[in-house]
C-alpha cells in the first residue's frame, strides 16, 4: 500500500480533543462578548475584565487570553452593534417621495438610538482611548450621511447649510437631548425633530 495513502487513512486520536478545544474556545470567546453586552445594555458604561469574566462565567485569563486587552473586546461589540444598525439600513422605506423618506429616517433613527442608547453612551465615554471605538463611530457617521445625501436631491444636498443643519437633526445627539435632558417620550421626540426638518425644507422651498 503506498504509504502516504496509508498514513492519511490512519485515524487521528488528537482530531477530537482538538476539535473540543476549538469549540469550547468559540463558546468561551461568544460568551464573553454577550457578557459583556449584557453589561453595557444594564447601564456599566465601562464594565471591568473582572465584571465581564464573572457574567461570563469564565475565568479572568480566559477573558484575555481571548481579547489581549479590552480594546479588542469593544472591537468584538461595535461590530456586533454595527450589524444591527446596517441591517435597519437595508430595510425599504415606506414613504414614495424624498421628502417622506427623509421624514422617516426620523422614525427609523430613533427606533436604532433607542435600542444602541447604552452602547453609544458607553463608546462616547472610551471614545477618547479607544481606537476602535473611535473608528467604528467614525464609519456609522459616515454611513448615516451617505444615506441622507442620497436621499435627498442633488441641489438640496449640495447646499451645505441645509445638509448640515438636517444630519444634526438626524444625530444621535440630537435625539438624545430630547430624550435625556429634555424629558421627551420617544413619540414626541420624532414630532420635534419632523417638524424642525420640515421647516427647514419648507423655507428651502420657498426661498
Amino acid at each position: 500500500m503506498d504509504r502516504a495513502r496509508y498514513l492519511l487513512s490512519q485515524p487521528n486520536d488528537d482530531a477530537p480533543s482538538a476539535d473540543g478545544r476549538r469549540r469550547r474556545g468559540q463558546d468561551s470567546r461568544a460568551r464573553i462578548v454577550q457578557a459583556m453586552l449584557d453589561l453595557v445594555r444594564e447601564g456599566y458604561v465601562s464594565p471591568s475584565a473582572e465584571q465581564v469574566a464573572g457574567r461570563a462565567e469564565v475565568g479572568l485569563r480566559t477573558v484575555f487570553r481571548h481579547f489581549k486587552d479590552l480594546e479588542s473586546l469593544y472591537r468584538e461589540m461595535s461590530a456586533v452593534i454595527e450589524a444591527e444598525l446596517m441591517s435597519l439600513a437595508d430595510t425599504p422605506f415606506k414613504a414614495a417621495d424624498w421628502r417622506g423618506r427623509v421624514l422617516e429616517l426620523v422614525e427609523r433613527r430613533g427606533w436604532a438610538y433607542e435600542r444602541v442608547a447604552p452602547f453609544k453612551r458607553a463608546s462616547d465615554v472610551h471614545r477618547h482611548q479607544s481606537t476602535a471605538l473611535d473608528l467604528h463611530n467614525a464609519k456609522l457617521v459616515a454611513a448615516s450621511r451617505e444615506i441622507l445625501r442620497r436621499e435627498l436631491p442633488a441641489a438640496l444636498a449640495a447646499d451645505r447649510d441645509l445638509f448640515e443643519a438636517i444630519d444634526l437633526l438626524l444625530s444621535f445627539d440630537a435625539w438624545r437631548r430630547l430624550r435625556q435632558d429634555q424629558a421627551l417620550e420617544p413619540a414626541a421626540t420624532t414630532e420635534v425633530l419632523q417638524a424642525m426638518i420640515s421647516a427647514l425644507l419648507d423655507r428651502v422651498a420657498g426661498a
